[in-house]
């Protein structure tokens, strides 16, 4: 794959994955659960910007306006959250898949940042693969705290008594 065709479809997929937590978020009852959706949608927006700024194409002349454009049907963020509104939509389900889509995309960006030659792409490749990386982690604290389960923070707590 040609390397401005990759950065390009991270582009793409960085927009896919915004309008997925936007839409996502959108839906949620829970409001802490809502807040976290709103800063990964922030953060998508973030990181397709980063990719934008390295991209030499012409065919996306204005970053707000490709931004603005609809979701993309078809794509895998957007079919998985359409299933999701379409079953029984919960904040729990919207996690896991959210959880499953940042782990697969952190795989896909540190492979591709290990073939890249040149240093100034590469590291953005690899800055974005470990935000994506964090993200799972937010969303991981999030789904615990959502599940009443014990929060990283007191893991100390319990282990003493």
């Amino acid at each position: 794959m040609d390397l401005q065709d990759a950065i390009k479809r991270s582009i793409q997929t960085e927009k896919n994955a915004m309008d997925f937590y936007h839409l996502a978020a959108a839906n949620m009852k829970n409001s802490e659960a809502r807040k976290v959706f709103e800063v990964l949608m922030q953060e998508e927006r973030e990181h397709a910007g980063s990719f934008y700024d390295i991209y030499q194409g012409k065919d996306i002349p204005d970053f707000e306006a490709f931004l603005s454009t609809p979701p993309q049907q078809g794509d895998s963020w957007i079919s998985d959250l359409e299933k999701l509104l379409l079953a029984d939509f919960t904040e729990r389900r919207a996690m896991e898949v959210a959880m499953e889509k940042e782990q697969n995309l952190e795989a896909s960006l540190r492979q591709m940042a290990a073939k890249i030659s040149d240093p100034k792409v590469r590291a953005v490749f690899e800055a974005n693969a470990q935000s994506t990386h964090n993200h799972y982690v937010l969303i991981e604290s999030e789904y615990a705290r959502l599940m009443g389960m014990v929060h990283e923070t007191d893991i100390d707590t319990f282990v003493r008594e």
